[in-house]
C-alpha cells in the first residue's frame, strides 16, 4: 500500500511511519495542511489517506476532508480522532468517510493502524470490483441479446414434417459468485425456400465470449446476404462462405475458425444433403426399432473448419430420412458437458444423448428437446455447462 497521512504531531508521525512501513507499504507524512494537499493534487497514486479532525482545527479539517474528497473521489480516506471528539464523525461518515480510529493518550491506537487502512483500501477494491463486474455483466447482456435476435424462434415447416430448435450460451461466475451468461459462439439456422426446402444449419465459432459472437454475426450477416438459387449445393455454398469469412479478420484473428454443418432438406423425397465444415454429422433417430447413429461416418465426412485456408473444398453427402424418424443437428456443447469435480474426466457424450433420445421416444419433439438440455445440465452437477450449446430437431411424422 501507499499512503498519505496529514497528522497534527511530528514526533508521533515518525513512530507512525514505523508502523506503516510494515509489508513494504510506502507511507508519505506530512503536519502541513497545505503541503498535503498539494500531494493529493499530484499526479501520484494512493492506495488510502489518513488525516485527523482537529488539525490545524475541527472546521479546517473538514474542510481539507472535504476538498479530498473532490479532489480524489475514488480513494478511500480513514479519519483519526480523539475519543472525546467521537461526536464530530458524524458529518465525516455522511461525507464519504470510508473508516476511522480512536486515538488514545498513550498511543496504543497506532497498533490498529495497518489493519484499519488495509481493511479500507480491500473494502474498496471490493466495491470496484463489483461494479466493474456489473458493467461487463451489463455489455456481455447487451451482445448476447443482440446475438439472440438472429436466432430464429418461429420455424414454418412444410407438411409432415416438425422442426424445433434451441441456444443456451455457457456461464461464468464472478464477484459474489453471481452466474453471468456470456455472448457465445453457437448459432443456428432454420427456414424454408420458396420450393418448400428446408435449411438447416448449426455453427460453431471458436473460443467464447465477444470475439466468437462477433464470428457468428459477421457469418449470419453473410449467409443472409446469400440468393436463394445459392442455398441449393451444399458443399459449394460451404465453400462459398469459407472464401468470405477467410477474408474477415474478426474470424480468423489469433487463428479463429467456425464449424458449420449445413443441410437442405427435400420434403418431397425426404433425402437430406449436406456438407460439414469440421463438424460432427447429424444423428438419426428411427422411432419404429429405436435406432440411433449418426448419419455417416464423422471421421470422414467432417471436412476443414471455414475462416481458415480460402481455397478448401467440401463434400455433398446424402441421406433419406425414413418415416416416424428424427433428426438431431447440434455443437458440441451438448456431448461435451462434464462435471468440474469428478475425479475423472467425463464427458455427457453420445451415451448420454442416446438414453435421452430413447427415453424422450414417446414424448412430442419441444419435450425432447427440453430433456436433452436439462439432462446434460444434470450430469454436470450443477456446474453448468461450459460451452454454448446448440440443437436443432427435425421429426419426420
Amino acid at each position: 500500500m501507499k499512503i498519505l497521512v496529514c497528522w497534527d504531531d511530528a514526533a508521533q508521525a515518525e513512530l507512525m511511519r514505523l508502523y506503516l512501513n510494515v509489508d513494504e507499504s510506502g507511507v508519505v507524512i506530512t503536519t502541513d495542511p497545505d503541503a498535503f494537499l498539494k500531494l493529493v493534487e499530484s499526479n501520484q497514486k494512493w492506495d488510502a489517506i489518513l488525516v485527523t479532525t482537529s488539525h490545524p482545527d475541527y472546521d479546517t479539517a473538514f474542510e481539507t476532508f472535504d476538498r479530498v474528497r473532490e479532489l480524489r473521489p475514488e480513494m478511500p480516506i480513514i479519519a483519526a480522532c480523539m475519543q472525546d471528539d467521537v461526536y464530530r464523525l458524524a458529518r465525516y461518515l455522511t461525507s464519504g468517510l470510508r473508516a476511522y480510529l480512536i486515538r488514545d493518550a498513550a498511543g496504543d491506537f497506532m497498533f490498529l493502524l495497518h489493519a484499519v487502512l488495509e481493511g479500507a483500501v480491500s473494502q474498496v477494491n471490493a466495491e470496484r470490483e463489483r461494479l466493474i463486474a456489473e458493467k461487463l455483466r451489463k455489455e456481455i447482456d447487451s451482445v448476447r441479446q443482440l446475438q439472440e435476435s438472429i436466432i430464429p424462434h418461429d420455424i414454418s415447416t412444410p407438411d409432415g414434417y416438425e422442426i424445433v430448435a434451441r441456444y443456451e450460451s455457457s456461464q461464468i461466475r464472478v464477484i459474489g459468485g453471481q452466474p453471468v451468461t456470456m455472448a457465445g459462439g453457437d448459432y443456428y439456422d432454420a427456414f424454408t425456400l420458396p420450393d418448400d426446402s428446408m435449411i438447416l444449419l448449426v455453427g460453431d465459432a471458436s473460443g467464447h465470449g465477444m470475439k466468437a459472437c462477433m464470428s457468428i454475426m459477421t457469418m449470419h450477416t453473410l449467409i443472409r446476404m446469400i440468393r436463394y438459387d445459392e442455398f441449393r449445393e451444399p458443399a459449394l455454398f460451404v465453400e462459398y462462405v469459407n472464401r468470405q469469412l477467410c477474408n474477415q479478420s474478426v474470424v480468423n484473428a489469433e487463428g479463429g475458425f467456425i464449424t458449420l454443418l449445413y443441410g437442405v432438406l427435400n420434403p418431397k423425397n425426404h433425402e437430406l444433403t449436406w456438407a460439414a465444415a469440421g463438424h460432427q454429422p447429424p444423428l438419426l433417430h428411427r422411432l419404429d426399432d429405436d435406432t440411433i447413429g449418426e448419419v455417416a461416418d464423422s471421421r470422414e465426412c467432417a471436412g476443414l473448419p471455414i475462416g481458415i485456408v480460402p481455397d478448401a473444398t467440401y463434400e455433398t453427402h446424402k441421406c433419406v430420412i425414413p418415416p416416424h424418424s428424427r433428426l438431431m443437428l447440434y455443437t458440441d456443447g451438448l456431448v461435451e458437458a462434464f462435471p468440474a469435480n469428478g475425479d475423472e474426466h467425463q464427458e455427457f457424450g453420445l451415451e448420454g444423448v442416446t438414453r435421452t433420445l430413447r427415453r424422450s421416444k414417446g414424448e412430442d419433439l419441444s419435450s425432447l428437446l427440453k430433456n436433452l438440455f436439462e439432462d446434460s445440465n444434470k450430469f454436470t452437477e450443477g456446474q453448468g455447462r461450459h460451452d454454448d450449446t446448440s440443437i436443432v430437431l427435425v421429426e419426420r411424422s
